[in-house]
């Protein structure tokens, strides 16, 4: 397969283009997982950008994004494939008495019989894809073992139809928000990238970039803020998607600039637990750490 990068910082202009904001670390991850067929196993806080990243590789080079949703209890049947059982049924209630059952075995474990899910989909699609399988850690150690021949390889193996090789190589995103370890056999075959809560600086170019309305004046007091909150304890701190949410409200209520009742009044776009909020609300009447116009 040709490659689809000429370079890291093609890498990081392409996802410039499609209003995601990479430093190195992160374009030479994706540069690599190209020149070298390796899954990207993405770790760190949630709300950092992990699942973004392959949604904006994906539309970058135009290919499809094929995504796994996991969760716990997911298994080979919602993952890989399974076999339509009703119509396989069906199919062996329409044979005559004489038939033999060794051509109607060979008829019903056959493709018009067989129900994809991503994984598998990914590996027989002929056009371009990613694959993201997003919150790997949330499933069991043993259903993390379905996905090892896939990323080592690239194949998948049925028993009724043999080995399944991908038609092209896609790049493989996988996030997690390390709820648990992951098992060393998986780490072995990915490339490594962690994201984590970007700088105040660079969360203020997000915001400019993704909302194109705000002054550069409330873009940088909204980084200030956020990071002064992400520094207190709190139960959940505030993802870069809800300071974005926190940026356009702001636009919408038609503010320049942020006022300690504006942020009280609209803190609860940040965070999402009572406690978080009386915390950030004490700071803000106090003033320990942030500073209002």
């Amino acid at each position: 397969m040709s490659e689809r990068f000429q370079s890291v910082e093609a890498v990081r202009e392409g996802l410039k283009s499609v209003d995601y904001l990479a430093d190195d670390a992160i374009a030479g991850v994706a540069f690599l997982a190209d020149r070298l067929d390796k899954p990207v196993l993405v770790e760190g806080p949630a709300g950092t950008g992990k699942t973004q990243l392959a949604k904006s590789v994906a539309e970058m080079i135009g290919a499809r994004l094929i995504r796994l949703q996991c969760y716990e209890g997911i298994d080979e049947s919602k993952a890989l494939y399974e076999w339509n059982y009703k119509k396989q049924l069906l199919r062996i209630q329409t044979e005559d008495e004489g038939s033999d059952w060794d051509d109607v075995q060979g008829d019903i474990f056959s493709d018009e019989f067989l129900l994809t899910r991503p994984l598998l989909e990914a590996i027989r699609a002929d056009e371009p894809v990613v694959l993201l399988i997003d919150e790997v850690d949330r499933v069991e150690v043993e259903t993390e073992a379905l996905l090892l021949e896939l990323l080592s390889d690239y194949q998948v193996s049925i028993p009724e139809l043999g080995t399944i090789t991908a038609k092209q190589i896609p790049l493989v995103f996988l996030t997690s928000n390390n709820t648990r370890e992951l098992s060393e056999a998986l780490k072995r075959r990915c490339l490594f990238l962690h994201l984590d809560y970007p700088t105040m600086e660079r969360e203020k170019e997000i915001v400019l970039t993704k909302v194109p309305d705000i002054n550069e004046q409330l873009a940088d007091q909204i980084a200030r803020i956020v990071r002064s909150i992400r520094n207190m304890e709190l139960k959940k701190h505030p993802s870069v998607s809800e300071t974005i949410d926190w940026a356009k409200t702001l636009i919408l209520l038609g503010r320049e600039s942020i006022t300690e009742e504006d942020a009280k009044e609209t803190v609860n776009i940040l965070l999402k637990y009572q406690s978080d909020i009386e915390k950030a609300l004490k700071d803000f009447s106090s003033n320990s750490t942030v500073h209002f116009t």
